[in-house]
C-alpha cells in the first residue's frame, strides 16, 4: 500500500508541485490550503507524513505540527519554512517536526529527505510491532502450566514485576527460568527497555569483568577500543545474570557493588559509572551450599536473595506434561506445515512416564523430533526418541518386579489404563467412565483408591 502523504501551503503554486513530484514517485497525495482544514482531513484519515507551511491563515504550522504530534505521535511532519527562520525550523524540531525545508525548494532535496523519511518511520513501526509480539510471547500468560506449584509461580512474577527488587530465580537446567525472567521483565514498567541476558558460566574468567562492566582502550593486550559492559548496555533495563553461581570469586566482591551502589568501574578507569538496572539472577545449584563451601559470598547471596522463585521440576508437576506437549505440538506442526491432530494413548502414556532428566526443554525437542518422523495424523510411541520407550518399558517392569501378589498387579494395571483413558478423553471424567463402562461415581471411587493425580 503507497504511503499517504498532505501537503499544506496557502500557496497553491507550492502544493500543486511537491504534490506533482511526490505522484510521480508513486505516493498518494492530498492537499489542503490552511492548518484547519489540514487538522481536519488529518483526524479523518491520519496521513503517513505531513509537509506543511509555517505561515499560513486559521492556523500556523507550528500549531499544526503540536496537534498531529499530540494526538498521532506515528505520523512524521515536515516543516517548510523560509531561508532566514532558522530559529523556526529549530523551535519546530524541539516541538517534534521529523525534519525542516528551505525556500526556495530544491525538489530533488525534498524528495530525497522524504524517501528517508518514510523508511525511518517503517523501521520505527516494525520495531513497534516485534516489540509488542515480544511482550507478548513472553508474557506471564504464556507460560504453560496448571499445576498448583505453576500457578504460586504465577502470583510471584505479578507480585515481584511491580517492583525493582533483586529476584532469584531457582530450578533445574530446562525449567525455564530465563522465560520468567522475561515475564518479570515485560510485565513490569521498564519494558519499554532492553532485556540483556548474560550466562556467567559460558564467559573466561579472566574477561569477566570486562564483559560485565566494560572497558577502556589500552587496559589490556586486546583492547584496542573502548567497549561498553552489559550493565552499560542494559541501562534502564533489565539484566538477567544466569548461572549466577558460576561469577568467579574475585569479581563477586566488584559485583556486589553494582548492586549495594548502583554504579559500575570498567576496567582500566577509576571513575565509576552510574547505570539504572533492575537485576534478575538464576541458578540450577543450591546457592546456601556454594555458601557453605566458600564458593560463593554469604553477602553477595543475601543482596541477590530479596525475592526468590522455586521452579518446579516436570516430574513435580506431570499434569501439564499434556498441556506442553500439545503447545509444542501446535507449534512445530504449523512451522513444518504438517495435519497431525493429536497424540496417541501410547505416545501419551510414554510422556507421561518418562522422567525428563532435561526438563521442558527436553520434552519440547521430543515432541519436535516426532513432528518431523509423524506422516500421518495421529504421534505415536514409534516416533518418540528410541531411548524414551525403552527407559518407560524399564520403569514399568520394574513396577511389575516389585509387586508381590496378583492383586498388586492387577491394582497396577488398572492404574494405569484409568490414565491413560483419562489422558484420551483430556481429563473429562464423564467421557472416560463412559469408555471404561463404569459409572462416573465408580470412577471417582477408583481414582481416589487407586491415587490417581
Amino acid at each position: 500500500m503507497a504511503d499517504r502523504i498532505l501537503v499544506v501551503d496557502d500557496e497553491s503554486i507550492i502544493r500543486e508541485s511537491i504534490g506533482f513530484i511526490l505522484k510521480k514517485e508513486g505516493f498518494v497525495v492530498e492537499e489542503a490550503s490552511n492548518g484547519r482544514e489540514a487538522l481536519a482531513m488529518h483526524r479523518k484519515s491520519p496521513y503517513d507524513v505531513v509537509i506543511t507551511d509555517i505561515e499560513m491563515p486559521e492556523m500556523k504550522g507550528i500549531e499544526l505540527l503540536e496537534k498531529i504530534r499530540r494526538e498521532t505521535p506515528e505520523s512524521l511532519v515536515v516543516i517548510i519554512t523560509a531561508f532566514g527562520s532558522i530559529e523556526t525550523a529549530v523551535d519546530s524540531l524541539r516541538k517534534g517536526a521529523a525534519d525542516y525545508i528551505l525556500k526556495p525548494l530544491n525538489f530533488d532535496d525534498l524528495l530525497h529527505r522524504i524517501k528517508k523519511l518514510i523508511a525511518y518511520r517503517s523501521l520505527i513501526l516494525e520495531n513497534l510491532f516485534l516489540r509488542e509480539e515480544l511482550q507478548k510471547n513472553y508474557a506471564v500468560g504464556s507460560i504453560i502450566g496448571q499445576a498448583p506449584s505453576m500457578t504460586k509461580v504465577f502470583q510471584l512474577i505479578q507480585r515481584v514485576a511491580t517492583s525493582d527488587g533483586t529476584v532469584l530465580i531457582r530450578g533445574k537446567s530446562g525449567t525455564g527460568k530465563e522465560l520468567v525472567a522475561r515475564a518479570i521483565h515485560f510485565a513490569g514498567k521498564r519494558n519499554k527497555k532492553r532485556f540483556i541476558a548474560v550466562n556467567c558460566g559460558a564467559i573466561v574468567e579472566t574477561l569477566f569483568e570486562s564483559e560485565l562492566f566494560g572497558h577502556k582502550k589500552g587496559s589490556f593486550t586486546g583492547a584496542t577500543m573502548d567497549k561498553d559492559g552489559m550493565f552499560k548496555v542494559a541501562d534502564g533495563g533489565t539484566i538477567f545474570l544466569d548461572e549466577v553461581s558460576e561469577i568467579p570469586l574475585s569479581s563477586q566482591v566488584k559485583f556486589l557493588r553494582v548492586l549495594e551502589e548502583e554504579e559500575i568501574i570498567p576496567v582500566g578507569r577509576t571513575e565509576p559509572i552510574d547505570v539504572d538496572v533492575r537485576i534478575i539472577a538464576a541458578t540450577n545449584k543450591d546457592l546456601r551450599k556454594e555458601v557453605e563451601q566458600k564458593r560463593f559470598r554469604e553477602d553477595l547471596f543475601y543482596r541477590l536473595n530479596v525475592v526468590e522463585i522455586d521452579l518446579p521440576s516436570l516430574a513435580e508437576r506431570r499434569e501439564d506434561i499434556p498441556l506442553l506437549a500439545n503447545h509444542f505440538l501446535e507449534m512445530y506442526r504449523k512451522q513444518m506445515g504438517k495435519r497431525i491432530r493429536g497424540f496417541s494413548n501410547d505416545a501419551m502414556g510414554t510422556l507421561m512416564q518418562y522422567p525428563w532428566q532435561g526438563e521442558v526443554r527436553e520434552l519440547e525437542n521430543a515432541v519436535e523430533r516426532a513432528v518431523i518422523f509423524c506422516d500421518g495424523e495421529m504421534i505415536t510411541a514409534e516416533h518418540l526418541p528410541d531411548h524414551m520407550n525403552t527407559a518407560v518399558a524399564k520403569e514399568t517392569e520394574q513396577a511389575l518386579m516389585q509387586v508381590s501378589t496378583l492383586k498388586d498387579a492387577m491394582k497396577n494395571f488398572e492404574r494405569q489404563f484409568i490414565i491413560r483413558m483419562l489422558l484420551k478423553f483430556k481429563k473429562d471424567r464423564a467421557g472416560a467412565a463412559q469408555a471404561l463402562g463404569v459409572s462416573l461415581s465408580s470412577l471417582y471411587r477408583k481414582i481416589e483408591e487407586l491415587n490417581i493425580t
